[in-house]
């Protein structure tokens, strides 16, 4: 039996149960909400139930499976804000934000397993594995709901910082391709333009060009998965150290220092700055990431901007 506390109101029940009962197939969970072993205040409920403050949960006794998922190794982030609602980390490039497509764990499990006090630790938004910078995370559950109403009604601004290789021209240029998701024979998660798609638009500003490359500053009209990078290649642009959509042999290239720019072993698509109303005390927030040292050391070896 267990009651419904002030962090696990407002959460569907198979949510919840698929939290709380770790090492329990996905399927098992939904077998007993259908056969109504589950129960809520004694009563049969629906999966799409949503919890509400006090109530009394009945479980059956469930079999979890002996064999676990290896833990995540605790580890910390540079932190960039915190208080009792939110966690805001610079992500490194290279770590993903979760566990899952071949990763055993990622940002959010690593989180948890160095804060095991923490009631509700939970991701409010993602980052690719490849992009590094500001991710946010909700320690209670109505900083994730306010946050996510907020993404969902364009309330929050997101900025990112990229560089491309070739002559950009434009000062400001709005990008608006409709954006499919698909899976590869391999199994791995990519993005194309299609019609049909879901509509998705991206507001680039030239911020310092040189003779082969540009840094952009990059504005999220939408959220939409590779949004940024689709984008760009679609234009003719392929952000510098981009495996999955950039130019191959331009980031062979990078690997080594030339005269007129140095390495890049990384993708150089950097989230440096979001602006959001806080949750609890609804004051409008802007924070801000720096650029991390490989990619400002890249900026530096191209030399004089031409602008």
């Amino acid at each position: 039996m267990l009651t419904i506390g002030e962090e696990e109101a407002g959460q569907r029940i198979d949510n919840y149960l698929l939290r709380i009962c770790k090492g329990v197939p996905k399927s098992h969970i939904y077998r007993v909400l259908r056969s109504g072993e589950v129960r809520v205040n004694k009563g049969r409920i629906a999966q799409t139930y949503r919890l509400v403050l006090g109530d009394v949960v009945r479980l059956p006794p469930i079999r979890v499976s002996e064999k676990t998922a290896p833990s995540a190794p605790a580890a910390e982030f540079a932190v960039i804000y915190e208080d009792a609602h939110l966690l805001i980390i610079d992500k490194p490039a290279g770590v993903a934000v979760h566990g899952g497509s071949g990763v055993s764990y990622g940002v959010i499990e690593q989180l948890r397993a160095a804060r095991p006090d923490a009631k509700f630790l939970e991701l409010v938004h993602r980052l690719d594995r490849e992009t590094s910078g500001i991710l946010l995370l909700a320690k209670k559950r109505s900083a994730l709901t306010h946050l996510h109403a907020q993404m969902r009604d364009n309330q929050t601004d997101k900025r990112y910082l990229v560089m491309v290789h070739g002559d950009w021209k434009n000062a400001r240029q709005h990008v608006k391709l409709p954006l499919r998701k698909y899976t590869t024979a391999e199994g791995e998660r990519r993005v194309s333009v299609q019609a049909g798609g879901q509509e998705s638009h991206t507001v680039f500003s030239l911020l310092r060009k040189y003779p082969d490359y540009a840094l952009l500053e990059a504005e999220l009209k939408t959220g939409r998965t590779h949004q940024i990078r689709v984008h760009l290649a679609s234009s003719g642009f392929a952000i510098a150290g981009d495996d999955k959509y950039g130019d191959f042999a331009l980031n062979r290239m990078l690997l080594k220092a030339t005269e007129t720019r140095g390495v890049l072993k990384r993708m150089f698509l950097h989230a440096h700055q979001i602006t959001f109303t806080h949750p609890d005390t609804g004051k409008e927030m802007t924070l801000r990431a720096p650029l991390p040292a490989e990619c400002e050391r890249f900026v530096k070896s191209l030399g004089k901007a031409l602008n």
